[in-house]
């Protein structure tokens, strides 16, 4: 991936922190880069310069496939039709802290 788009700009790569404490990524925002390593530093460099992250992901957009809003019914719908999946249909048992 070392060319650059018909705009004159790097390819784009999406960038996921992860804070501390074990918790998730999330996606922060892209970067521009020919490659991935310069792609890691800049990412660094914009979205982790103050410690908020203790791990760095960044992934090619072109690589990304999402769903489309007009398509979610096809995607979502069968899982709604399954209330019993939901939690309020069981009890938490005494004792369990419930957050």
């Amino acid at each position: 991936m070392t060319t650059k788009s018909e705009s004159g700009q790097w390819p784009l790569w999406e960038v996921f922190t992860q804070p501390g404490g074990g918790k998730p990524h999330q996606h922060a925002g892209s970067v521009h880069a020919p490659d991935a390593e310069i792609a890691l530093q800049n990412a660094r460099d914009v979205y982790s310069r103050r410690g908020e992250a203790v791990s760095l992901w960044v992934v090619p957009s072109v690589s990304i496939t999402a769903s489309a809003p007009a398509d979610s019914g096809m995607l979502f719908d069968p899982g709604n039709e399954k209330p019993y999946r939901h939690p309020q249909f069981y009890k938490t048992p005494k004792g369990i802290q419930v957050f």
